[in-house]
C-alpha cells in the first residue's frame, strides 16, 4: 500500500531522473571545490562554476514540467550549462585552484552527464517524432 510519503517522493517526476540526481552530485561535489579555492580573486569565479553547476539541475527540472519539444530545450539549455562547467574547471586549473584529478574528476562527471542528456534528448525526440539534426 502507498503511503502518503511515497507518493509526495514521486509527485516531481523529474526526481526519478537518473540524470537530474547525477547533477545533484555534481553541485556537491562542486561545493566542496570552490569552496577550497583561495578568496583573493577566486570569489567570481566560484560562484559562476556553482551557479552553472546548479543550473544543470534546474534547468531539467524546469524543463520535465513542459511539453516534449520544450523539455527537450531546456535539456538543451542543461547541456549548455555543462559546457560552462567545463570551461569552470579549465579556468580553475589554469589558476591552479583544481588538481590535475580535480580537473579529470570534473571532466568525467561532465561527459558522463552530456552522454545521459544526450540519450534523453534523442529519446524524447524518438518518441515525439521530432527530426532534429542539431546535435545540442
Amino acid at each position: 500500500m502507498e503511503t502518503e510519503l511515497d507518493k509526495t517522493a514521486t509527485f516531481f517526476r523529474f526526481e526519478d531522473l537518473r540524470i537530474y540526481l547525477k547533477a545533484l552530485d555534481y553541485i556537491d561535489w562542486v561545493y566542496k571545490k570552490v569552496k577550497k579555492f583561495p578568496e583573493t580573486g577566486s570569489i567570481s569565479l566560484a560562484t559562476h562554476f556553482y551557479n552553472s553547476a546548479q543550473a544543470i539541475a534546474l534547468h531539467i527540472a524546469e524543463g520535465s514540467a513542459r511539453n516534449k519539444a520544450q523539455f527537450i530545450h531546456y535539456l538543451k539549455m542543461a547541456k549548455s550549462s555543462v559546457r560552462e562547467c567545463v570551461v569552470h574547471s579549465a579556468m580553475a586549473s589554469r589558476q591552479n585552484f583544481f588538481t590535475n584529478e580535480d580537473l579529470d574528476d570534473s571532466r568525467n562527471q561532465l561527459m558522463e552527464m552530456t552522454k545521459m542528456l544526450g540519450a534523453l534528448i534523442g529519446s524524447l525526440q524518438r518518441s515525439a517524432g521530432i527530426i532534429d539534426s542539431d546535435d545540442d
